[in-house]
């Protein structure tokens, strides 16, 4: 390489990164992909870190937060790789003559998974106090080659996220938000285009905290998570030297009222990326109807797996009933909860969690919760609530209770004997959201409070899950002490509220955990990597609900999305297999008034429970595709697919709108002899043919709504073809 630049490369079968560094000791990350797609060229520049503190800006004015003084300053002062198990690791030391800031780039991969996972760690190594107001956690401004035809097919991806209406992924052209301008590069480049932030204590509201880019003509896809379990991050992916670049942040001043000061000798750590590649063929690739976007996700699949910390909740997948959802709805109460027990028992659920409601003696716990004693008066009688956790555990279940660890309700006994350290405060003023205060657990007093519950509830009741809630956004964080900026409070708390799970689940290595937030309010991968479960909705209606539960799996794991199957009295035959169904590729969270069920219904119930049983141990190996593409949410039909090496499982649904017939591309079992058969539900009107010659399945679901799960393999003796790593 010519002008005094010189090259390195860094990964391993499944991933290549290709960095070059200057004669001047710029040093940027020039590409990044499979080992088939390496080497297409040199990319734009762009330094790794991108950094902003007050003195030090940007160099080209605008929304971006690229082009940064700091950033381009920053030299290489080496670099060194090794294996940390069955991670590759690469670090890459930096460093600012000017300022002493000192930056080290830390990029981990786990082995055989195109998947790269990046944070920056900053020191000052100066003489003055640097106050920090971005650094990013990734960049990489070579996502398409600096080419303007590569910007005209490549498309954005990104994930609308609301109440009740969670992980509705959108694809448009990248040129609808960055168009090509006739003469820019006379004047430079642009000041704005796509990008997305999550602000408050809701990681993911409004959208979740995923991205993506893909190229129409290739197939070749990046999809990126921040991994940061508050609503403090950005990313932008948009235009820089005729090439797409994307850059990653946790809370920035921007956009969160974030500061930080970082003072000589100083330490400051960013938030974790990570970044997954997908290309038809590639070691993930599963063919289906949309090619790279599948592949990508089913590396971020593998990736989420080998990341996540331990538990044996994620080979066992037990059938979850919790008494919420189309049923109690925060009622509960011994007369009402012990028929639920025993239906759920018969029905074949092996968890049996009591949600909201239980430590209320009225009406009205929103502004009393906090204490988190059982309540008198729901539970009567010299045992109390105890007649219910022994009968869940007589029926051969776990009992499990519903929590909001992080809110103390303003009449709540706690508001007035915990200190105001204990709480968000901004101003020095305690603050109040939706009538409650909500814990800064960085207090020793807020953390002691939270762990005496604990150990109270799975130490002495011995509850085997915990459902974690989280119903309020109190806004722009916390100010601990004079001069701390909320954003910086609240990046603190949320590293404090991880490293009180952790040290949960220390102490209590086989409690299950449910992460839940108004439904999917908080659905990020910093939680989910030590938490068993997502509520992925508090959906109520079952139509809606199905886009949700076939869209889960980019955003969490199969065996980790529990999906709500709630069915009525009132349903048809059809509509109770719709809801059974929607959970059946995932975690079921059986609910719904199971004992005034029919005989008809009752019987779809315990049939889908025993499906489940039968097809969850292939659930922790599996990667998702999406036949007819990335569902879309008023779409008359939606199909989800799970691969293993020898089996494809298959959900359809078919809602009002639509024709009976619909073809699936699922080409990679073409080439073999193959199976379709109806798993669930037996003896309906579903069926499923293999077209040889178009490689898809054929589905017909004569009703409308109607859903069913297939089972796909290759008969005996032709075990070579469409194989999936």
């Amino acid at each position: 390489m010519g002008n005094g630049q010189r090259s390195f490369t860094w990964g391993h079968a499944a991933l290549l990164v290709d960095f070059t560094v200057g004669d001047d000791g710029g040093i940027r990350l020039r590409h990044l992909a499979g080992p088939a797609a390496a080497g297409d060229g040199p990319g734009p520049s762009l330094p790794l870190v991108e950094v902003t503190a007050t003195g030090h800006g940007r160099g080209w004015s605008g929304s971006r937060l690229i082009g940064t003084a700091l950033g381009e300053r920053l030299r290489h002062q080496g670099h060194r790789s090794g294996r940390d198990g069955d991670w590759h690791t690469l670090t890459v030391d930096l460093h600012d003559p000017q300022t002493g800031l000192a930056a080290e780039v830390t990029y981990r991969s786990p082995d055989g998974i195109p998947v790269l996972r990046s944070e920056v760690t900053l020191r000052n190594t100066g003489t003055s106090t640097l106050h920090l107001e971005s650094v990013s956690s990734l960049v990489l401004g070579s996502l398409t080659p600096p080419d303007p035809a590569a910007l005209d097919v490549a498309d954005l991806l990104w994930a609308d996220n609301d109440w009740l209406a969670e992980c509705r992924w959108q694809r448009a052209p990248l040129r609808r938000t960055t168009p090509a301008v006739s003469g820019r590069a006379k004047y430079g480049h642009g000041k704005a285009g796509f990008a997305l932030t999550g602000r408050g204590t809701w990681s993911s509201c409004g959208h979740l905290p995923m991205g993506g880019l893909t190229d129409r003509d290739t197939g070749r896809t990046w999809i990126w998570q921040i991994e940061h379990n508050g609503g403090g991050w950005h990313w932008e992916c948009q235009e820089h030297d005729s090439a797409a670049y994307v850059a990653l942040f946790g809370p920035t001043d921007l956009h969160h009222g974030w500061r930080h000061p970082v003072e000589p000798g100083g330490v400051f750590r960013t938030v974790p990326v990570a970044l997954a590649f997908g290309a038809d063929g590639g070691p993930d690739a599963a063919h289906g109807a949309d090619g790279g976007p599948d592949t990508a996700f089913a590396a971020l699949t593998r990736y989420r797996r080998a990341h996540r910390r331990p538990h044996t909740d994620h080979q066992r997948l037990p059938v979850v009933f919790n008494d919420y959802m189309n049923c109690l709805m925060g009622d509960p109460t011994t007369e009402k909860l012990l028929p639920l027990i025993d239906a759920a028992a018969d029905a074949g659920a092996e968890y049996f969690v009591i949600d909201a409601g239980w430590y209320d003696d009225g009406d009205d716990w929103w502004t009393s919760v906090g204490a988190w004693e059982p309540s008198l008066t729901r539970f009567p009688g010299e045992k109390g609530i105890h007649e219910v956790l022994d009968r869940i555990r007589e029926r051969g279940m776990v009992p499990g209770l519903w929590l909001e660890p992080e809110v103390v309700g303003v009449d709540s006994p706690l508001a007035a004997s915990l200190p105001d350290e204990a709480f968000f405060r901004r101003e020095g003023v305690r603050v109040v959201e939706a009538g409650r205060h909500h814990l800064d657990l960085r207090h020793p007093a807020a953390r002691t409070h939270l762990d005496r519950v604990v150990d109270r509830l799975v130490g002495a009741w011995g509850v085997g899950y915990l459902k974690l809630d989280h119903n309020i956004d109190p806004g722009s964080g916390t100010s601990a002490h004079l001069g701390e900026s909320p954003g910086a409070g609240l990046l603190g708390h949320n590293r404090a509220q991880l490293d009180w799970l952790d040290g949960l689940l220390d102490r209590y290595p086989h409690l299950v955990i449910e992460n839940c937030a108004s439904g999917g309010m908080r659905w990020d991968h910093a939680l989910l990597s030590r938490l068993q479960l997502q509520s992925t909705s508090d959906q109520q209606n079952l139509h809606h609900y199905a886009p949700i539960a076939a869209s889960a799996p980019t955003a969490v794991t199969p065996e980790q999305g529990a999906v709500w199957a709630y069915p009525q009295p009132e349903d048809s035959p059809d509509e109770v297999a719709f809801t059974m169904a929607s959970a059946l590729l995932g975690r079921i969270h059986l609910s719904g008034r199971l004992p005034e069920l029919g005989s008809e219904a009752r019987a779809l119930v315990r049939e889908a429970v025993a499906v489940y049983k039968s097809l969850r141990t292939d659930l922790p190996a599996a990667v998702p595709s999406w036949p007819l593409g990335l569902p879309v949410w008023d779409a008359p039909w939606l199909a989800l697919a799970l691969h293993t090496p020898d089996t494809t499982y298959v959900t359809v649904w078919r809602r009002p709108g639509g024709a009976p017939i619909v073809t699936l591309r699922l080409p990679e079992r073409a080439g073999g002899a193959v199976r379709a058969e109806v798993l669930y539900p037996a003896g309906r009107e579903a069926g499923a043919v293999w077209d040889v010659d178009s490689s898809g399945l054929t589905v017909t679901l004569p009703t409308a709504p109607s859903a069913a799960v297939f089972r796909i393999t290759r008969e005996a003796g032709d075990r070579s073809a469409g194989t999936r790593d």
